[in-house]
Protein backbone atom coordinates (compact mmCIF):
# COMPACT_ATOMS: atom_id res chain seq x y z
CA UNK A 1 0.00 0.00 0.00
CA UNK A 2 1.47 3.46 -0.87
CA UNK A 3 2.02 6.05 1.71
CA UNK A 4 -0.62 8.38 -0.02
CA UNK A 5 -3.38 5.06 0.49
CA UNK A 6 -2.31 4.65 3.86
CA UNK A 7 -3.17 8.25 5.10
CA UNK A 8 -6.09 8.24 3.00
CA UNK A 9 -7.29 5.07 5.01
CA UNK A 10 -5.94 5.95 8.46
CA UNK A 11 -8.14 9.66 8.02
CA UNK A 12 -11.44 7.53 6.93
CA UNK A 13 -10.60 5.06 10.54
CA UNK A 14 -10.33 8.43 12.27
CA UNK A 15 -13.70 9.78 11.24
CA UNK A 16 -15.47 6.39 11.88
CA UNK A 17 -14.22 6.40 15.14
CA UNK A 18 -15.06 10.48 15.92
CA UNK A 19 -18.91 9.32 14.41
CA UNK A 20 -18.76 6.55 16.57
CA UNK A 21 -18.20 8.67 19.25
CA UNK A 22 -20.61 11.56 18.77
CA UNK A 23 -23.50 8.90 18.40
CA UNK A 24 -22.61 7.50 21.88
CA UNK A 25 -22.18 11.19 23.34
CA UNK A 26 -25.62 11.31 22.18
CA UNK A 27 -28.84 10.45 24.66
CA UNK A 28 -32.07 9.06 23.14
CA UNK A 29 -34.68 9.38 25.00
CA UNK A 30 -38.30 7.59 24.06
CA UNK A 31 -41.25 10.04 25.04
CA UNK A 32 -44.58 8.71 25.43
CA UNK A 33 -47.18 11.22 25.15
CA UNK A 34 -50.86 11.71 23.99
CA UNK A 35 -52.84 11.22 20.97
CA UNK A 36 -51.24 13.03 17.84
CA UNK A 37 -54.29 15.86 17.92
CA UNK A 38 -54.34 16.63 21.41
CA UNK A 39 -52.67 19.78 23.13
CA UNK A 40 -50.18 17.09 25.17
CA UNK A 41 -48.50 15.90 21.75
CA UNK A 42 -48.16 19.43 21.14
CA UNK A 43 -45.90 19.97 24.58
CA UNK A 44 -44.24 16.94 23.97
CA UNK A 45 -43.26 18.18 20.53
CA UNK A 46 -42.28 21.59 22.29
CA UNK A 47 -40.33 19.46 24.82
CA UNK A 48 -38.37 17.33 22.67
CA UNK A 49 -37.46 21.02 20.82
CA UNK A 50 -36.34 22.74 24.21
CA UNK A 51 -33.93 19.63 25.30
CA UNK A 52 -32.61 19.34 22.33
CA UNK A 53 -31.71 22.99 22.47
CA UNK A 54 -30.96 23.38 25.99
CA UNK A 55 -28.68 20.59 25.43
CA UNK A 56 -26.90 21.46 22.26
CA UNK A 57 -28.06 18.35 20.35
CA UNK A 58 -26.70 15.75 23.19
CA UNK A 59 -30.18 15.06 24.25
CA UNK A 60 -32.80 14.12 21.67
CA UNK A 61 -36.27 13.05 22.62
CA UNK A 62 -38.08 10.82 19.94
CA UNK A 63 -42.01 11.69 20.64
CA UNK A 64 -44.37 8.39 20.29
CA UNK A 65 -48.35 8.93 19.83
CA UNK A 66 -49.85 7.28 22.61
CA UNK A 67 -53.74 5.93 23.52
CA UNK A 68 -53.68 7.92 27.08
CA UNK A 69 -51.92 7.59 30.40
CA UNK A 70 -53.31 4.40 31.53
CA UNK A 71 -51.30 2.70 28.22
CA UNK A 72 -48.29 5.17 28.84
CA UNK A 73 -47.92 2.96 32.45
CA UNK A 74 -48.81 -0.11 31.65
CA UNK A 75 -45.37 0.25 29.35
CA UNK A 76 -43.48 1.68 32.10
CA UNK A 77 -43.33 -2.30 32.72
CA UNK A 78 -42.09 -3.65 29.92
CA UNK A 79 -39.96 -0.56 27.86
CA UNK A 80 -36.06 -0.96 28.95
CA UNK A 81 -33.68 2.44 28.91
CA UNK A 82 -34.85 5.98 28.33
CA UNK A 83 -38.38 5.75 28.74
CA UNK A 84 -40.47 8.94 29.85
CA UNK A 85 -44.01 8.84 29.81
CA UNK A 86 -46.98 11.80 31.04
CA UNK A 87 -49.60 10.61 33.77
CA UNK A 88 -51.50 11.88 36.65
CA UNK A 89 -50.26 10.59 39.59
CA UNK A 90 -53.50 9.00 40.39
CA UNK A 91 -52.15 6.30 38.00
CA UNK A 92 -48.87 5.62 39.28
CA UNK A 93 -50.42 5.25 42.74
CA UNK A 94 -53.49 3.06 41.22
CA UNK A 95 -50.41 1.22 39.53
CA UNK A 96 -48.08 0.77 42.73
CA UNK A 97 -50.79 -0.84 44.22
CA UNK A 98 -52.06 -2.90 41.84
CA UNK A 99 -55.16 -1.67 41.95
CA UNK A 100 -58.47 -1.23 39.17
CA UNK A 101 -57.16 -1.44 35.65
CA UNK A 102 -53.36 -1.82 37.34
CA UNK A 103 -54.71 -5.75 38.69
CA UNK A 104 -52.72 -7.78 39.17
CA UNK A 105 -49.83 -5.32 40.28
CA UNK A 106 -46.54 -5.92 38.43
CA UNK A 107 -43.26 -5.55 40.43
CA UNK A 108 -41.72 -3.48 37.81
CA UNK A 109 -44.43 0.02 38.55
CA UNK A 110 -42.45 -0.16 41.62
CA UNK A 111 -39.52 1.01 39.37
CA UNK A 112 -41.37 4.26 38.11
CA UNK A 113 -40.02 7.57 39.48
CA UNK A 114 -41.32 11.30 38.56
CA UNK A 115 -39.09 14.01 36.71
CA UNK A 116 -41.24 17.25 36.45
CA UNK A 117 -44.98 18.29 36.52
CA UNK A 118 -46.24 19.88 32.63
CA UNK A 119 -49.48 22.13 32.48
CA UNK A 120 -52.63 20.19 34.38
CA UNK A 121 -55.80 18.98 32.77
CA UNK A 122 -58.28 22.13 33.35
CA UNK A 123 -61.25 22.31 33.31
CA UNK A 124 -63.27 24.32 31.70
CA UNK A 125 -67.19 25.11 31.43
CA UNK A 126 -67.63 27.26 28.67
CA UNK A 127 -70.94 29.03 27.97
CA UNK A 128 -72.17 31.86 26.07
CA UNK A 129 -71.95 35.29 26.89
CA UNK A 130 -75.40 35.94 25.77
CA UNK A 131 -76.96 33.20 27.40
CA UNK A 132 -77.31 34.81 31.04
CA UNK A 133 -75.24 31.77 32.75
CA UNK A 134 -73.45 32.59 35.28
CA UNK A 135 -73.30 29.93 38.03
CA UNK A 136 -73.91 25.84 37.64
CA UNK A 137 -77.44 26.45 39.02
CA UNK A 138 -78.01 28.64 36.11
CA UNK A 139 -77.34 25.46 33.63
CA UNK A 140 -81.05 24.32 34.11
CA UNK A 141 -83.17 24.31 30.89
CA UNK A 142 -80.14 24.66 29.17
CA UNK A 143 -78.33 22.66 26.51
CA UNK A 144 -74.93 21.74 27.00
CA UNK A 145 -72.35 19.89 25.09
CA UNK A 146 -69.81 17.73 27.08
CA UNK A 147 -68.37 15.20 24.62
CA UNK A 148 -67.96 11.31 24.89
CA UNK A 149 -66.17 9.48 27.29
CA UNK A 150 -63.02 11.76 27.52
CA UNK A 151 -61.59 12.82 31.05
CA UNK A 152 -64.00 16.31 30.79
CA UNK A 153 -67.08 14.59 29.95
CA UNK A 154 -66.78 12.24 32.90
CA UNK A 155 -65.44 15.31 34.61
CA UNK A 156 -68.60 17.57 33.97
CA UNK A 157 -70.82 14.77 34.23
CA UNK A 158 -69.69 14.06 38.19
CA UNK A 159 -69.86 18.03 39.07
CA UNK A 160 -73.46 18.61 37.49
CA UNK A 161 -74.63 15.53 39.88
CA UNK A 162 -72.50 16.91 42.58
CA UNK A 163 -74.11 20.29 42.51
CA UNK A 164 -77.21 19.41 41.58
CA UNK A 165 -78.05 20.01 37.96
CA UNK A 166 -77.27 16.88 36.14
CA UNK A 167 -81.16 15.75 36.02
CA UNK A 168 -82.24 19.33 34.84
CA UNK A 169 -79.39 20.21 32.27
CA UNK A 170 -79.84 19.21 28.52
CA UNK A 171 -76.68 16.96 27.18
CA UNK A 172 -76.19 17.29 23.60
CA UNK A 173 -75.22 13.58 22.54
CA UNK A 174 -72.17 14.62 20.29
CA UNK A 175 -68.65 14.19 20.08
CA UNK A 176 -66.67 17.78 21.38
CA UNK A 177 -64.95 18.71 18.17
CA UNK A 178 -68.50 19.73 17.23
CA UNK A 179 -68.42 21.77 20.27
CA UNK A 180 -67.42 25.21 18.85
CA UNK A 181 -69.52 25.56 16.17
CA UNK A 182 -72.80 24.66 17.98
CA UNK A 183 -71.53 27.47 20.72
CA UNK A 184 -71.37 29.61 17.95
CA UNK A 185 -74.46 28.71 15.79
CA UNK A 186 -76.20 28.89 19.18
CA UNK A 187 -77.39 25.26 19.01
CA UNK A 188 -75.93 24.90 22.39
CA UNK A 189 -75.41 27.09 25.44
CA UNK A 190 -72.00 26.11 26.42
CA UNK A 191 -69.59 23.23 26.50
CA UNK A 192 -67.24 21.58 29.15
CA UNK A 193 -63.45 20.80 28.07
CA UNK A 194 -60.49 19.68 30.05
CA UNK A 195 -57.07 20.64 28.83
CA UNK A 196 -54.22 22.86 29.71
CA UNK A 197 -55.18 26.25 29.72
CA UNK A 198 -55.02 28.57 27.34
CA UNK A 199 -57.19 25.54 25.64
CA UNK A 200 -57.20 25.62 21.62
CA UNK A 201 -61.00 24.96 21.42
CA UNK A 202 -61.72 27.51 24.22
CA UNK A 203 -59.32 30.31 22.13
CA UNK A 204 -61.33 29.18 18.87
CA UNK A 205 -64.86 29.79 21.04
CA UNK A 206 -64.32 33.09 21.80
CA UNK A 207 -62.53 34.47 18.81
CA UNK A 208 -65.87 36.22 16.99
CA UNK A 209 -68.26 35.27 19.88
CA UNK A 210 -68.97 36.75 23.57
CA UNK A 211 -68.34 33.68 26.30
CA UNK A 212 -67.81 33.58 29.93
CA UNK A 213 -66.57 30.92 32.08
CA UNK A 214 -68.53 29.16 34.88
CA UNK A 215 -66.33 30.13 38.37
CA UNK A 216 -66.59 27.51 40.95
CA UNK A 217 -67.10 28.68 44.75
CA UNK A 218 -64.37 27.22 47.52
CA UNK A 219 -66.81 24.47 48.29
CA UNK A 220 -67.76 23.39 45.09
CA UNK A 221 -64.00 22.73 44.53
CA UNK A 222 -63.88 20.63 47.97
CA UNK A 223 -66.69 18.84 46.77
CA UNK A 224 -64.69 17.64 43.42
CA UNK A 225 -61.82 16.36 45.54
CA UNK A 226 -59.44 17.78 42.64
CA UNK A 227 -56.63 20.37 42.74
CA UNK A 228 -58.00 24.29 42.92
CA UNK A 229 -56.51 26.69 40.17
CA UNK A 230 -57.51 29.83 38.84
CA UNK A 231 -57.52 30.83 35.23
CA UNK A 232 -56.28 34.22 35.11
CA UNK A 233 -58.64 36.97 33.59
CA UNK A 234 -57.33 38.00 29.92
CA UNK A 235 -56.57 34.22 29.21
CA UNK A 236 -59.32 34.13 26.84
CA UNK A 237 -60.60 37.15 24.53
CA UNK A 238 -63.39 38.96 26.68
CA UNK A 239 -63.25 36.66 30.30
CA UNK A 240 -61.61 39.75 32.04
CA UNK A 241 -62.20 38.03 35.59
CA UNK A 242 -60.20 35.26 37.06
CA UNK A 243 -61.99 32.01 36.87
CA UNK A 244 -62.09 29.03 39.70
CA UNK A 245 -62.23 25.69 38.53
CA UNK A 246 -60.09 22.74 39.09
CA UNK A 247 -57.49 20.51 37.50
CA UNK A 248 -55.99 17.31 37.28
CA UNK A 249 -52.03 17.32 37.26
CA UNK A 250 -49.91 16.08 34.69
CA UNK A 251 -46.29 14.75 35.22
CA UNK A 252 -43.48 13.34 33.19
CA UNK A 253 -42.59 10.03 34.70
CA UNK A 254 -39.58 7.52 33.79
CA UNK A 255 -38.36 4.72 35.35
CA UNK A 256 -35.11 3.61 37.43
CA UNK A 257 -33.45 2.40 34.02
CA UNK A 258 -32.84 5.69 33.09
CA UNK A 259 -29.33 6.67 34.34
CA UNK A 260 -28.64 9.51 37.47
CA UNK A 261 -26.95 11.24 34.66
CA UNK A 262 -29.86 11.34 32.00
CA UNK A 263 -32.26 12.17 34.54
CA UNK A 264 -30.65 15.09 35.77
CA UNK A 265 -29.59 16.45 32.00
CA UNK A 266 -33.23 16.25 31.25
CA UNK A 267 -35.20 17.41 34.11
CA UNK A 268 -32.36 20.39 34.36
CA UNK A 269 -33.23 21.08 30.14
CA UNK A 270 -36.63 21.61 30.91
CA UNK A 271 -36.88 24.08 33.46
CA UNK A 272 -34.06 26.40 32.13
CA UNK A 273 -35.86 26.21 28.73
CA UNK A 274 -38.93 26.69 30.00
CA UNK A 275 -39.44 30.48 30.29
CA UNK A 276 -38.65 30.21 26.63
CA UNK A 277 -41.00 28.04 25.77
CA UNK A 278 -43.79 30.35 27.51
CA UNK A 279 -42.92 32.84 25.25
CA UNK A 280 -44.47 31.03 22.42
CA UNK A 281 -46.93 28.80 24.23
CA UNK A 282 -48.21 30.66 27.05
CA UNK A 283 -49.73 27.05 28.76
CA UNK A 284 -46.04 26.42 30.06
CA UNK A 285 -46.12 29.55 32.10
CA UNK A 286 -48.67 27.90 34.52
CA UNK A 287 -46.17 25.39 35.49
CA UNK A 288 -44.11 26.00 38.91
CA UNK A 289 -41.79 23.71 40.84
CA UNK A 290 -44.82 23.89 43.44
CA UNK A 291 -46.61 21.59 41.22
CA UNK A 292 -44.35 18.60 42.14
CA UNK A 293 -46.58 18.44 45.59
CA UNK A 294 -49.28 16.82 43.91
CA UNK A 295 -46.97 13.88 43.36
CA UNK A 296 -46.15 12.87 46.50
CA UNK A 297 -47.97 9.31 47.46
CA UNK A 298 -47.59 8.21 43.91
CA UNK A 299 -43.65 7.26 44.08
CA UNK A 300 -40.87 9.10 44.34
CA UNK A 301 -38.52 11.90 42.39
CA UNK A 302 -35.85 9.73 40.26
CA UNK A 303 -32.26 10.72 42.11
CA UNK A 304 -31.07 12.66 38.70
CA UNK A 305 -34.07 15.04 39.09
CA UNK A 306 -33.63 15.34 42.79
CA UNK A 307 -30.30 16.20 42.06
CA UNK A 308 -31.14 19.19 40.16
CA UNK A 309 -33.75 20.22 42.38
CA UNK A 310 -31.32 20.58 45.23
CA UNK A 311 -28.78 22.61 43.09
CA UNK A 312 -31.78 24.88 42.30
CA UNK A 313 -32.99 25.32 45.82
CA UNK A 314 -36.40 23.67 45.23
CA UNK A 315 -38.27 22.99 48.10
CA UNK A 316 -38.92 18.96 47.71
CA UNK A 317 -41.74 17.56 49.43
CA UNK A 318 -39.99 15.01 52.17
CA UNK A 319 -42.64 12.09 50.64
CA UNK A 320 -40.58 12.22 47.14
CA UNK A 321 -37.36 11.99 48.31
Amino acid sequence: MTIKKVAVAGAAAVAVLFGSMAADAETRVTYKSAKSTSSYYQMAVQIAEAVKRGTGGDMILTVEESQGSVQNVKEAAVRPGNYVFTTPPVLVKLAQGGKKMFEPKNAKFDEIRGLFPIPSLTMHFVVRADSGIKTFADLAGKSYLIGKGSFGAREAEKYFELFGVKDQVKLVDVELNAAVAALKNKQVDGFATAGSYPAPNVMEAAAGTAIHLISMTDDQVKESKRTKLTIPAGTYPGVDQDTTTTSLPVLAYTTTGMSDDAAYTLTKAYWEEKARMGKDNKWWNAVSPEMLAPMAGAGTLHPGALKYYAEANVNVPDGLK
